[in-house]
Parts: structure tokens; sequence; C-alpha cells
């Protein structure tokens, strides 16, 4: 089985966001990037089938240069090979139509990717791709077995799970569940000494047209003053919810 592992370039969650151009342009100084969580996860699983299944496991990126530390980190983990298509990731479907012309020259039976990217959280390169390439789908992915040609998988859905079959050529929007974060892998020395060896191949894009553009990005409001309540006052807290927060 041949797998390929989608890997977003974002930054981390304890980075300290700020944006430049009048707004419109997220400022990169100082910013700490890792793999997207949702796509670590199901990196995860790819090498539990390298493991067990003796898959071979190649991951991707669409990006510049700034985004190879992040495909390394990858490879220390265990993917075999990486990939970096020479563009800068604009949009989900122009990132979509760059990965699925990789796919179509790799001959790649599971593509696994996380279900969005922690930065913009979209949720639509997943589904965009598996239509481009015509293959099976599941997104909000939380367990997932391949015996030959057939999956097994199971998502979230609204309420409860859904246990689903289907057939390789598969994409996966992978999140936790897939695997637990106890399962996550940090990679050890001899992974990052593997990793310098390890290929990773530059692509250039195909063209793709982008769909959307950023118009503007906006911080969340600060948070407004705590007002402390004694417990013994309930009255107050009637009228403070009444009154002022008007939600009730």
């Amino acid at each position: 089985m041949k797998i390929l592992v989608c890997i977003s370039h974002v930054p981390d969650t304890t980075s300290k966001i700020n944006f430049t151009d009048g707004d419109t342009k997220f400022d990169t100084n100082g910013v700490q990037f890792v793999i997207n969580p949702n796509d670590e996860f199901g990196l995860t699983r790819a090498m539990w089938f390298k493991e067990k299944q003796g898959a071979s496991v190649d991951v991707i990126n669409v990006g510049g240069p700034e985004t190879e530390p992040t495909l390394r980190k990858a490879l220390a983990i265990g993917a075999d090979s990486a990939i970096r298509v020479n563009t800068p990731a604009t949009d989900g479907f122009a990132v979509a139509k760059q990965l699925a012309n990789v796919v179509k020259d790799g001959g790649y039976d599971l593509i696994i990717a996380g279900r969005e990217s922690i930065d913009y959280n979209g949720g639509m390169v997943p589904g965009m791709l598996a239509e481009l390439l015509g293959a099976n789908f599941v997104t909000n992915c939380i367990s997932l077995e391949v015996d030959g040609a057939n999956a097994k998988a199971v998502r979230e859905i609204d309420g409860g799970k859904e246990t689903v079959s289907t057939t390789l050529p598969l994409v996966i929007g992978g999140q936790k569940g897939i695997v637990e974060e106890s399962d996550l892998r940090i990679p050890n020395m001899r992974g990052i000494m593997q990793a310098r060896q390890k290929p990773l191949n530059v692509v250039e894009p195909v063209e793709a047209t982008k769909e959307t553009s950023t118009v503007k990005f906006e911080k969340p409001e600060p948070k407004g003053a705590v007002k402390l309540v004694s417990p013994d006052n309930l009255d107050e807290l009637v009228s403070l919810l009444h009154n002022e927060a008007k939600v009730i």
C-alpha cells in the first residue's frame, strides 16, 4: 500500500499572532511553525500501517522553502520521503489542485490529510482533493483500518459516530481519535539523523486558479473586566445577567 500524508505548516498555538499591511497579511516574524496537529495524527496512523502492513509513506506540503523544516520533522518521525510543491498555499482549491497532480503521478492508494488546518480552519482541501481524484472520501475520521483494497472507517457525526466501509483509493480527513495524543511520536536522534539522508523532492506547480482571497484579518476583541458576585447575593447576579449581560 502506498500512502501520501498531507502536511500543513502552521503556527504553534502558543505563538503570538500579528498582522501587517493593513491587517491583510499574516506576520511570520518570531512565529514558531509546527506540523498541523490533525495532520500529525494522520501521519502517526500512517506509521502504524508502515510498521504493521509494510506500507510506504510519503509526506507532501504545498509551500515555499520555509516549510522544509516541518517536512524534515515528518521524515524524522518515520516517513520515507517528502515532496514540496514549490508554490505558496494561497487557497483551498489551489492547494487541492497541486496535491491532485502529485497523487495522479504517484499512484497512491491512501491519502491522509487533516480534516482542517489550525491556522485558517477552512476544512476544504481533503474533500476537494477527493473530488479532483474521483476517490472515495471520509472526513472527521477517528478510526481507520485497511485490509487489501477494502477500508473501514469511523467518523464523528452530530450526536454520535458512524462506521463506513469503502474501497481504495481513499482520501481521509483525519483528526484526534485516528490515534490518541499519547500515540504521537517525538523524533529521536536516530530519526533526525536519518531524515537528513531521506529524499525531499521539490516539484514545480501546475497552473491552478485562486478562487478565494483574504480581504482582512481581525483579532478577537479583548475580554472585558470580570465582575465577581458573592454566592449569597443571587439578586445582584440575576440583575446583572438581565440588565447588563442581556442573557435572561
